[in-house]
């Protein structure tokens, strides 16, 4: 599938450049970088944003923020509508200079949505307002904990385990069979994990869930559901939620209420 082009960032005379897009579900972004600062905002459906080092879940109400220069790739879970804005690296520069998760409240939204569709400049002091008001509320909006951490050094076999957990991570295979799969013993699989990624294949895959469990959680879906198709009970995964981010899942369902 073609995708239009991104704006042209050479154009130093405006502060933000605005793009929308629509993506398919299982459409896969190659990864590249900008030299720009970059935020992506899904208004609806579901993306995972990688970079080298993590990837990160990003639902409604949720938007994900590139520093200039941060490669990533992103893959599409459901059908999405993406509103997207380039920061020139002087307005770059007074964000954060990590990838960060921000919970999207109801006016820094209204920002978002206002700066990609304001195609009239004419009035420039209402448009630099709304730039650094939006500024401001990017400062200022809560960031998400959730991220997954993923390997750096390409190993074929780890790399496999990876996407195909985060592609379904309701299906309880057991770990021999993903070593059957790649063509590794489960010791050496086991060592991959702990030399890549730091933690066990039970840890890893169990984040993966609970980042797949955040996502849905934002978008409406009950806890019970959730808690049954990654097969918890309704107890088990509150109380695992509560453990891993320090709230319950209903509070995190509640974010952001600004």
């Amino acid at each position: 599938m073609a995708l239009a082009a991104p704006p042209d960032l050479s154009d130093q005379a405006v502060p933000v450049q605005p793009l929308a897009r629509r993506y398919p579900r299982g459409l896969y972004v190659e990864p590249h970088r900008h030299e720009w600062g970059q935020l992506l905002y899904a208004m609806s459906g579901v993306m995972w944003v990688e970079t080298p080092r993590e990837a990160l879940i990003v639902a409604p109400q949720r938007a994900v923020w590139l520093p200039p220069g941060v490669e990533h790739g992103i893959r599409v879970v459901s059908d999405l509508q993406m509103r997207n804005i380039y920061l020139r690296p002087a307005l770059a520069a007074t964000l954060d200079s990590q990838v960060q998760v921000i919970e999207v409240g109801r006016l820094l939204r209204e920002l978002i949505v206002t700066l990609v569709e304001q195609v009239d400049h004419a009035d420039a002091g209402y448009y630099e307002a709304l730039v650094g008001l939006a500024l401001l509320e990017l400062q200022r909006a809560r960031r998400s904990q959730i991220r997954i951490v993923m390997p750096v050094a390409t190993d074929r076999r780890l790399s496999s385990v990876c996407r195909a957990v985060m592609a379904a991570p309701s299906l309880d295979i057991p770990f021999e069979q993903h070593a059957e799969t790649v063509g590794a013993s489960v010791r050496t699989l086991a060592r991959l994990f702990q030399n890549h990624l730091g933690m066990g294949f039970a840890q890893w895959r169990r984040q993966v869930q609970l980042a797949t469990a955040a996502a849905e959680l934002v978008q409406g879906r009950s806890v019970s559901g959730i808690a049954r198709g990654l097969g918890y009970s309704p107890s088990s995964f509150s109380d695992m939620f509560r453990r891993e981010l320090g709230v319950s899942p209903s509070q995190y369902a509640g974010w952001p209420k600004s």
